[in-house]
C-alpha cells in the first residue's frame, strides 16, 4: 500500500474529491485508513476524548500522544497533527519547535495550523524549514472566545475579503491545503477557484477539493451535539447503548460468560 503524500495531495487540486477524518486513537485509525486521503489528529481530542468545553485547554502532550497512536495505524493516508493554542502564536521559532517536536515524536507527515493574517509568516518559515503544513481559516476553533462563540465567519464584505485575501497568502506561503471551517459557500467556492492548492471544506462548500469531518460527529456517538454541517451518517451511540444492556443483562443472569467463554 502506497503512501499518500503532501505532493499527491498537491496534485488533486481540482480533480477526485479528498476525504479527510479525524482520528485520536488506533483502532479507529486503522479502520479509517482504508477510505480516506487524509486522518486529522485534530485538538478536537480535546472535547470528543476528554470532555473538554473547547480546545483552548488542549496540550502539546496530549497531541503527540493522539497523534503517535494514528501515525502508527496510518499504512496509507497522510496524518496531519494540530498545533494547539499556545504553542505556534508567539514566534516562528517557537512554531518550529513545536513542528519539529510533533513529526519527530510521532512520525506524522504534517502539522495544521489556525491562520490569521499574521500567522503567514510563520506557515512560510515551517515551509522554509521543511516542514508540510496545511492552513485554516474561517471559524478558528482556538479563538472561540474572540470571535463570540462558534459562529459562521465571512458574512459580511470585510471578513469575506479577510478570509479570501488570508487564504491566498496561505497558499504563497506554501501550504499544501487549506481548511476552510464555517463559512458562506459562495465565499468557500471563491477561494477553492482563487488559489492553487486544495481546500478541505467543513461547513463551507461541495465545491471544496475535499471535505473533512470529526468522526464522532459523522457516526452519532455524540448525542447532544448536532452541527447544521454534519450528516449523522449512523448512531454509533444508541448501537453501543444496546449492546451494552444485552452484555449487562447476560451478567446479571449469568448467562456470560457462557462455556465456550471459558477454558
Amino acid at each position: 500500500m502506497t503512501k499518500i503524500s503532501a505532493q499527491k495531495i498537491l496534485e488533486k487540486k481540482g480533480g477526485e474529491k479528498i476525504l479527510c477524518l479525524t482520528a485520536y486513537t488506533f483502532p479507529m485509525a486503522k479502520i479509517l485508513d482504508e477510505h480516506c486521503e487524509m486522518l486529522l489528529v485534530g485538538d478536537t481530542l480535546g472535547m470528543t476524548i476528554y470532555g473538554l468545553p473547547n480546545t483552548i485547554e488542549v496540550s502539546l502532550e496530549m497531541m503527540i500522544n493522539h497523534g503517535k497512536a494514528v501515525a502508527k495505524a496510518a499504512k496509507k493516508s497522510l496524518v496531519i497533527v494540530d498545533l494547539p493554542f499556545g504553542t505556534y502564536e508567539k514566534s516562528c521559532a517557537q512554531a518550529l519547535q513545536s513542528a519539529q517536536k510533533v513529526i519527530s515524536e510521532t512520525g506524522c507527515d504534517a502539522i495544521k495550523i489556525e491562520t490569521s493574517r499574521d500567522l503567514v509568516a510563520t506557515i512560510k518559515f515551517l515551509v522554509e524549514n521543511k516542514i508540510n503544513v496545511v492552513g485554516h481559516v474561517g471559524l478558528l476553533p482556538q479563538q472561540v472566545e474572540e470571535m463570540s462563540g462558534y459562529r459562521y465567519q465571512g458574512r459580511d464584505e470585510d471578513s469575506a475579503k479577510e478570509i479570501l485575501e488570508t487564504s491566498k497568502l496561505i497558499a504563497e506561503a506554501g501550504a499544501f491545503a487549506l481548511v476552510i471551517e464555517a463559512v458562506p459557500a459562495a465565499l468557500a467556492t471563491k477561494i477553492t477557484q482563487s488559489i492553487s492548492i486544495p481546500t478541505i471544506g467543513i461547513g463551507a462548500s461541495a465545491e471544496c477539493d475535499g471535505q473533512v469531518l470529526v468522526t464522532d460527529d459523522l457516526l452519532g456517538l455524540n448525542q447532544e451535539f448536532k452541527p447544521r454541517f454534519v450528516t449523522r451518517y449512523e448512531d454509533l451511540a444508541e448501537k453501543i447503548s444496546v449492546a451494552v444492556k444485552k452484555f449487562s443483562a447476560d451478567v446479571k443472569s449469568k448467562k456470560f460468560p457462557a462455556k465456550e467463554n471459558l477454558i
